[in-house]
């Protein structure tokens, strides 16, 4: 198995047994259900999808809900489909569990970065604003100034760095390093910092 979905709890130091501090991010992973298996006789490739946490009846549309009851399984928070792997070992229920890990892997985390809002174009893009408050530009410091050109062409570039939404986009941070496995509590300490903020879910890959 490739990987496992899981929630970020915090980050935290601990002590390597040479009395390093490490900085490590907690995440809580799994245990993880099998939701489906694809095989490549019937769909062309193999992977499977896993759930993670739960997801209350009312908030799944019918057809759906339906489909999660004929196999026995309750709504989950998240799918996420792994692929390219040997699934033959698999089937639908059963449990991924932390112990696919061990102290020691380099692993990939991908989640959703923390969304900051509308932003200017100061913080979204680090401009340095128009100058100073002298010869009456007195609310001009922290301005985009000119964003397009003159008569030729008389319009604005696509892409112009302007303010806007901030965040909230999809990171991935490769060459973690599994420092700490508490495999009764489905804990897996990875050291450094991971995307998301806390209670936010993201996928380690191996």
């Amino acid at each position: 198995m490739p990987g496992l979905l899981a929630k970020k709890l915090g980050m935290t130091n601990i002590y390597s047994e040479d009395g390093q501090i490490i900085p490590v991010t907690i995440l809580e992973a799994g245990p993880c259900k099998v939701y489906a298996v694809k095989s490549k006789e019937k769909d062309g490739y193999e992977s499977i999808q896993i759930g993670f946490s739960e997801k209350k009846e009312k908030k799944v549309n019918k057809a759906q809900l339906e489909v999660y009851k004929k196999a026995g399984l309750t709504p989950p928070r998240l799918l996420k489909e792994f692929r390219n792997f040997e699934s033959g070992a698999f089937k639908v229920g059963d449990d991924i569990k932390v112990d696919i890990f061990q102290t020691g892997d380099k692993v990939k985390v991908s989640g959703k970065s923390k969304g900051k809002g509308f932003q200017g174009v100061v913080k979204r893009h680090g401009f340095s604003g128009v100058g100073g408050s002298t010869h009456g530009q007195s609310d001009r410091q922290r301005a985009p100034g000119s964003i397009g050109a003159s008569s030729y062409p008389s319009r604005v570039f696509k892409g112009q760095r302007m303010a806007g939404r901030k965040g909230y986009e999809s990171v991935t941070v490769r060459n973690l390093k599994v420092v700490k496995i508490l495999a009764d509590k489905n804990i897996i300490m990875v050291k450094g910092a991971v995307p998301g903020s806390i209670n936010s879910i993201v996928a380690i890959n191996k």
